[in-house]
């Protein structure tokens, strides 16, 4: 039978390709609308958390997971041999970037070895990591073809790209709109009709590339709109004025006006990582990004900038950084969240430590600080105690948890640093709290 009419007839079984904080609550929702599902990842240690039943992610309930495991259409695995048992692949796998700031290409790549040759006939293979324009083309699909077969022909390729922002109350996969894009029209039908099964609306664009493209200008604008305010706090903390203040006024405009707010740099897996995406493809048509390398560059300096006011703020009083005790507060990216992929946090660490600071942290939700990429900083979450507080030089607020309790941390601690405006609704006396 035509494939278009078995996903219309929700006679098709979906395998998702990388089971983490994208991946997850898109097999979730196809589990949940009826469809038999497959999750596949390389690691055997979330696959059997999810065969039992339990979850590993923080915003996504044990309870649902469990329902989920007890439907009797889904299972997780590692053996990349049972592709050929799915009808649509959806692959969400990470994308990062090298030490040199340029693509990182091995998770895509070393899934599409390990899905050619295992695919079939009469697939649709779905790519949903961001990525710069020409990925699914020039990447993904020639690494398929080594199986013999001819995309577009004997299976189908498309791009469509990811848009979660865990823990928003407001938005979750279901209720955001999906960009699906294909450089044929069957293949364009296929990827619209498997996501309008389990998507409130989908975006269908012209091409592949389009769609690759759009991911990338959403998260550049972000960027560089980050890098505004951030700047501006820098330009108006010298001239004396709070900048939290300001954006609160703007944002009362009506039209004209996106508040957008300042921190101790980038964090998450797309705000940081996908700008320089575009900056590097672009150079293969000999253009240069100034705009968006420049916003890079404000946001990337902001964790020095930060530790500078820490080094100020000590200085006052009558401490130096090297020696000085430091407590950071928060390992997530956001607040409320466990997903500690690119926070500046470790960044901010990373700089103390070198400045011969003794460095603890704390997070509610990050128990122990994971091993990354770039950073291997061994530490535990350290209890907040009136007597630990007050052990401490310094308190830099780096996440804005709503588990945090300001008053009590304020009044507890010697000196606080505050990247956040988190005490800004603190009671009594906040002498000793130093924006940043």
């Amino acid at each position: 039978m035509d494939l278009l009419k078995r996903i219309e007839d929700n006679d098709v079984v979906v395998g998702v390709v990388g089971l983490g904080y994208v991946g997850l609550p898109l097999l979730m929702e196809f589990v949940e609308q009826g469809f038999k599902t497959v999750g596949f990842d390389i690691d055997r240690k979330k696959v059997d958390m999810l065969n039992e039943g339990k979850s590993y992610i923080k915003h996504i309930a044990g309870d649902r997971v469990k329902k989920v495991r007890d439907s009797g259409i889904f299972e997780a695995t590692d053996d990349f041999k049972r592709i050929k048992e799915v009808d649509c692949v959806l692959i969400a796998v990470p994308t990062p970037l090298t030490k040199h700031r340029e693509p990182d290409m091995s998770f895509i790549i070393g899934t599409a070895k390990n899905l050619a040759p295992n695919i079939r006939k009469n697939q649709l293979i779905v790519l949903e990591s961001s990525t710069y324009p020409g990925t699914t083309e020039e990447v993904l699909k020639p690494i398929l073809e080594e199986s013999g077969m001819k995309a577009d022909e004997d299976f189908w390729v498309a791009f469509s790209p990811e848009r979660e922002d865990p823990n928003n109350p407001k938005y979750n996969t279901r209720t955001i709109p999906k960009v699906v894009g294909a450089n044929t029209e069957y293949a364009r039908k296929l990827v619209q009709a498997l996501y309008e099964k389990v998507i409130v609306k989908t975006v269908p664009v012209s091409s592949s590339q389009a769609a690759e493209a759009t991911k990338l200008l959403e998260n550049i604008f972000r960027s560089v709109n980050i890098a505004l305010v951030n700047e501006m706090k820098m330009i108006l903390d010298r001239m004396g004025i709070d900048v939290w203040e300001v954006i609160n006024a703007a944002k009362t405009k009506p039209f004209g006006y996106m508040p957008f707010y300042p921190g101790p740099g980038l964090g998450g897996h797309c705000i940081p990582i996908d700008p320089f995406y575009l900056t590097w493809k672009a150079r293969e048509y000999e253009m240069n990004t100034r705009f968006i390398e420049l916003a890079g560059e404000v946001n990337t300096s902001m964790p020095y900038w930060v530790v500078n006011k820490v080094m100020d703020a000590l200085n006052e009083h009558g401490k130096s950084l090297r020696g000085s005790k430091v407590l950071v507060l928060g390992a997530a990216y956001k607040k409320d969240i466990d997903d500690p992929r690119e926070s500046p946090s470790f960044k901010l660490m990373e700089i103390l430590l070198d400045k011969g600071a003794e460095v603890d942290y704390n997070d509610p939700h990050v128990p122990v600080l994971p091993s990354m990429r770039h950073y291997d900083i061994q530490r535990e979450s350290v209890e907040l105690t009136p007597e630990n507080l007050g052990a401490y030089d310094c308190v830099l607020i780096s996440t804005d948890h709503s588990a945090y309790d300001f008053d009590f941390i304020v009044k507890h601690s010697k000196l606080v640093v505050d990247t956040r405006n988190a005490t800004d609704s603190v009671k009594g006396d906040k002498k000793n709290v130093v924006k940043a």
